[in-house]
């Protein structure tokens, strides 16, 4: 019964890797960038948990940047993805300009929020 179940494991991982690499070159950049900030995100907590958060405010500071950006990347790649049919009419630099002004928000916010 488990050998069948790591190769039905085995043949998902397949099936999702040979339709992921036909995904377009932008998106798997995007998909790249959103895997850093949350790996980022991931370091900050595991320091913290291993040193300490003695300035508080800049570990939440910094947690809160790096997964409101991951956010925004992922809202921006669902945006100008061609697949999407909700967002058709959205041309992919207005939803980059978008992606660009709200992240400058995000970070002014975070900026406020350090003190």
């Amino acid at each position: 019964m488990a050998r069948s179940t790591s190769k039905d494991a085995q043949d998902l991982f397949r099936a999702l890797w040979s339709s992921y690499s036909a995904t377009p070159t932008n998106l798997k950049i995007i998909d790249l960038y959103v895997i850093f900030a949350v790996f980022t995100a991931l370091i900050q907590v595991v320091y913290v948990a291993l040193v300490g958060s003695f300035p508080f405010n800049s570990f939440l500071s910094g947690v809160l940047s790096c997964v409101g950006t991951a956010v925004l990347a992922v809202c921006l790649r669902i945006q100008v993805n061609k697949e999407n049919k909700e967002f058709k009419d959205l041309a992919p630099e207005r939803a980059f300009a978008d992606f660009v002004l709200c992240n400058v928000v995000l970070h002014l916010v975070i900026m406020n929020f350090l003190g």
